[in-house]
């Protein structure tokens, strides 16, 4: 059974920062891809970031410069490192992993990240 908590997300100030972590269970990060999504209210959910299974990286292109996406293989956890933060980056963040042999994707519950102005 695949389970991936994240946690990090809260209440910052405009120009702050907040790390989010995603920890996997049930599932190798390594080997698979990753990423994290957000959803704004009232939006659709859209990438953020993303790191392959070779470890290349992409971002969306309004967090590029911000935001860093890293994972910790020894630990299985999935880190969103995002500073300079934005009250458009407000939204509730998704962890997700794809798994390579199946192409089958796996969810996080969200965590919800509010930046104010």
């Amino acid at each position: 059974q695949v389970q991936l908590v994240e946690s990090g997300g809260g209440l910052v100030q405009a120009g702050g920062s907040l790390r989010l972590s995603c920890t996997a269970s049930g599932i190798r990060l390594s080997g698979n891809a990753a990423g994290w999504y957000r959803q704004a209210p009232g939006k659709q959910r859209e990438l953020v970031a993303t790191v392959s299974r070779d470890g290349s990286t992409n971002y969306a292109d309004s967090v590029k410069g911000r935001f860093t996406i890293s994972r910790d293989t020894a630990k299985n956890t999935l880190y969103l490192q995002m500073n300079s933060l934005k009250p458009e980056d407000t939204a509730v963040y998704y962890c997700n992993v794809r798994r390579f042999s199946t192409w089958s994707n796996y969810w996080g519950q969200g965590t919800q990240v509010i930046v104010s102005s």
